[in-house]
């Protein structure tokens, strides 16, 4: 007989926090939370465990991220695996562009067909690839936003998002409770790298897990006048 797989188990319903911060969208938003405890579980991109909390740690924190980007703007989503944070974000705010960058082929079908099932293939693509390829720099570089979920430590997440940001573009991590402890492990690597300093901002609701967001902002390079003789 066949192995199942991993069986989910019924998707919760959204709490008060998710009907307010989705409002009209919530459809497109319940209709994710049912992929990703459907295919999502079977397929290996989002533990069954996860399920009861779908909405509380997942949907609603990343959703809120969205509070830190301005109307209009283009997000890259690096190693976005199930979707998380870019897919949230598209769902409450019509108003932005996202690109998902997957390396992995599985997740990256899940994306491509989920997106399309939530009606978001309008303004959200799936790239194939790694941060760190110099042929997805090429296609992807210059950047305004960069978003990431539980992809890496910062000194590795910096060395691979930053060089994707356009001069004075930003980088928005998010992150758990020892957020400033790893700005300040790897403060200088931020730097090295080109970004300036970083900030921690806490974002979460009454009926959601809090988290951190560290913010990276990509310093201008430095202008080339004529040097003195």
């Amino acid at each position: 007989m066949t192995d199942p797989g991993p069986v989910a188990g019924p998707v919760p319903e959204p709490p008060d926090a998710a009907r307010h911060l989705f409002g009209d969208h919530l459809p497109a938003a319940v209709a994710y939370a049912g992929a990703l405890a459907g295919d999502g579980v079977r397929h290996g991109h989002l533990g069954p465990r996860e399920v009861p909390r779908l909405w509380s740690r997942h949907l609603v924190n990343c959703a809120l991220l969205t509070d830190l980007v301005p109307e209009g703007a283009h997000v890259l989503d690096v190693g976005s695996g199930a979707g998380l944070p870019g897919v949230p974000m598209a769902v409450r705010r019509p108003d932005l562009r996202v690109t998902l960058l997957e390396p992995m082929l599985r997740r990256s079908a899940f994306l491509v067909e989920t997106v399309e099932r939530i009606g978001l293939a309008d303004r959200v693509r799936v790239v194939r690839g790694r941060a760190d390829d110099p042929t997805v720099v090429a296609e992807l570089a210059g950047q305004e936003w960069v978003v990431a979920r539980a992809v890496a430590p910062m000194d590795r997440l910096v060395t691979w998002c930053v060089p994707l940001l356009a001069p004075r573009g930003r980088l928005l991590a998010l992150k758990g409770r020892s957020a400033a402890d790893e700005v300040r492990e790897h403060r200088n690597e931020i730097v090295r790298i080109g970004g300036g300093s970083a900030t921690v901002t806490e974002l979460g609701t009454t009926t959601s897990e809090p988290t951190w967001v560290v913010s990276v902002q990509r310093r201008r390079p430095p202008s080339r006048g004529r040097k003195r003789r």
